[in-house]
């Protein structure tokens, strides 16, 4: 049976409403191999990663499914990303992803552009009406696109496809989990890449080979 890997998740360290080992336990339940959290930061709360990190190390010797430390910046100043990834980076997170240009939500302009450049980004998620030029510099700075199962974040899933596909950007499908009901099977990511436009072969790099790649560099 086919395993999943979500990258984009979230805890009660934010906006979640699971505590790390409960999301753990039900993303094992739904068979996934591994999973981030990723919960939401800006300059006032990076320092709660070490606390984070302790669940993830307990659940990680105890459970077998593989937990990664990650964090998501979210709604901070465009001047400030690359300052707070470092920072996340130093505080132990393996993987650090970016609130894009959602148009479901207020982002600053220009915080696409910020992510993408920075060396200490892992991801873009939901980067809504994402332009060439971003995808563009995503690529050379091997920085990975969301395509989103979320509601309202997803409705730009089409236009996005339809720029980092030619691009060639790398795309993995995550769900930006919050409650129980986010969590999703390995066949509905596949369902929500062929509803974004991707091929099947895209769908298997989006769901398995390029999350394992971004895991197996770290």
């Amino acid at each position: 049976m086919n395993k999943r890997i979500d990258l984009h998740m979230h805890t009660l360290f934010s906006d979640g409403e699971l505590l790390p080992s409960e999301l753990a336990r039900r993303a094992q339940n739904l068979n996934h191999e591994a999973i981030a959290i990723t919960d939401h930061i800006d300059a006032s709360n990076v320092e709660t990663l070490p606390q984070i990190q302790k669940a993830v190390d307990d659940i990680n010797e105890n459970w077998d499914i593989n937990v990664i430390l990650g964090a998501e910046i979210t709604h901070t100043p465009v001047e400030s990303i690359d300052k707070i990834a470092k920072q996340a980076r130093k505080l132990g997170a393996q993987i650090v992803v970016v609130h894009g240009e959602t148009l479901n939500e207020p982002v600053i302009e220009g915080t696409n552009l910020a992510a993408v450049k920075s060396k200490n980004v892992d991801i873009l998620a939901h980067p809504g009406l994402i332009t060439k030029e971003e995808a563009e510099i995503a690529l050379e700075n091997d920085v990975y696109i969301e395509i989103t199962a979320r509601n309202g974040h997803s409705i730009s899933n089409g236009h996005v496809v339809n720029v980092c596909r030619d691009v060639g950007n790398k795309f993995l499908i995550n769900t930006d989990t919050h409650s129980p009901d986010n969590i999703i099977t390995f066949e509905r990511s596949r369902i929500v890449g062929l509803g974004a436009g991707l091929s099947e072969d895209e769908v298997k790099k989006a769901i398995v080979d390029n999350p394992r790649e971004l895991i197996g560099s770290l």
